[in-house]
């Protein structure tokens, strides 16, 4: 963590105590028994027009070539008040620790269906700047915690490879679709060196990993410029929707 992010972090524990955000426990910012009543998600839905149930959350054979996404696989609901306080602390008051719940609560899902393991992960990339005030990738960091907990141990393309370059608008502050996608395109690209051979994604299986899908539209983006540069299939895993 960066030492802008240190300071915000020590800041925010005296303006914010530690405590559960469910119990109010203290010490923990979600302890294992509220992590416990966040309900897993069985039933997973095409990401494209979300009306059709398919395997593995599976783009639908009406939807197929709509999306570059092969699929998106939800842990649970954003509509869930424990999941969206959680993630909400983890992306906005700076703390990096619940990637370690969070994390659990992603492996439970993947777990928990039929999802064949993928080649690699790859985490949606922040903007350096993004970064810099940040002081960690939300996304890489759920991403390091399944490369470490799943069996056989799942490795992430280095850091440089899938590349946030070019500067947008938080997705999260755009309602209409077509403007989400709109200041999503292009903003992804890869930057990869022959000598990294742990950045070869040709004919790879990949899962794209992200904390909140909301229209899809920046993991769809990602896809798209992992295909371009020879991934095979890419999936999207994700916290919630």
């Amino acid at each position: 963590m960066s030492l802008s992010a240190t300071i915000k972090t020590t800041i925010l524990d005296i303006v914010f105590p530690i405590a559960c955000v469910g119990c109010k426990q203290p010490k923990t910012f979600l302890c294992d028994t509220c992590l416990a009543h966040i309900p897993i998600r069985i039933d997973q839905v095409c990401p494209v027009c979300e009306k059709r149930n398919t395997l593995q959350g599976q783009v639908c054979l009406e939807c197929l070539g709509r999306s570059s996404l092969d699929g998106l696989l939800v842990a649970s609901s954003y509509k869930h008040l424990l999941l969206s306080k959680a993630i909400h602390l983890y992306k906005y008051r700076f703390i990096p620790t619940l990637s370690h719940p969070l994390g659990r609560l992603l492996l439970q899902s993947v777990t928990a269906s039929e999802i064949p393991l993928p080649d690699m992960l790859c985490p949606v990339p922040l903007h350096p700047l993004r970064l810099r005030w940040r002081g960690f990738n939300q996304s890489e960091l759920l991403a390091q915690e399944l490369s470490e907990k799943l069996v056989p141990q799942i490795p992430i393309p280095l850091t440089n490879g899938l590349v946030r370059s070019r500067f947008t608008m938080p997705q999260m502050s755009i309602r209409d679709t077509r403007e989400r996608n709109q200041n999503i395109l292009d903003a992804f690209a890869w930057k990869s060196s022959l000598s990294e051979t742990d950045q070869d994604i040709q004919n790879k299986y990949i899962w794209l990993i992200d904390d909140v899908a909301t229209t899809a539209s920046t993991l769809n983006e990602c896809a798209r410029i992992l295909k371009q540069n020879g991934a095979k299939k890419v999936f999207g895993v994700v916290l919630a929707r």
